[in-house]
């Protein structure tokens, strides 16, 4: 049951690859399902000692708009855990650095068609990156807005619809029931 008898490469680009799987159905029927096999990815709910969580925002070509988002990335340089690429993410994207990363939680974007995970974490331990240290952004980053709010207010954001980044909405309700 659910076997794959087949599978066809469709498109290979840089971070996914579609691919058409025949699969075996309980029934004994044989169907088609495409998927789309991209790298993992990590979050960030970067919390300060004021209970502040930083948000970035970044134009998104796909639903051509600009959003709210946890700071996150994809899980793409070799040797490198996800704490290690979260905590890259979040000095790259916010100019900030944490002492402490915890793990919160993963999530299956849409299991329906992706095979990508995005683990999200809790950094604690709030510092600024000094400026000669900082990164510099290009392409989609360059115009990166950051910005620090209470917690509270995300979670609001996420409730008025003004943050819809599946990952930044699950990760800002999970800090605060954390929290």
């Amino acid at each position: 049951m659910y076997e794959v008898v087949g599978s066809t490469e469709r498109f290979r680009g840089p971070i996914l690859r579609v691919v058409t799987d025949q699969v075996t159905m309980p029934d004994g029927k044989v169907v088609d399902r495409d998927i789309v096999h991209k790298f993992n990815a990590v979050g960030v709910v970067a919390l300060d000692d004021q209970d502040r969580v930083v948000l970035v925002r970044q134009y998104r070509h796909a639903v051509g708009a600009y959003l709210w988002e946890l700071p996150a990335g994809l899980v793409d340089v070799d040797g490198e855990d996800d704490a290690q690429t979260a905590l890259r993410e979040l000095v790259e994207e916010t100019d900030s650095s944490a002492g402490r990363m915890e793990h919160l939680l993963d999530l299956h974007l849409s299991p329906g068609f992706t095979s990508e995970r995005i683990r999200i974490f809790l950094a604690r331990d709030i510092t600024e990156v000094a400026p000669e240290l900082r990164h510099q952004r290009a392409g989609e980053e360059a115009d990166m807005q950051v910005r620090w709010v209470p917690l509270a207010e995300a979670v609001q954001m996420v409730h008025s619809g003004e943050i819809t980044n599946a990952a930044s909405v699950a990760g800002l309700l999970a800090a605060a029931l954390k929290a």
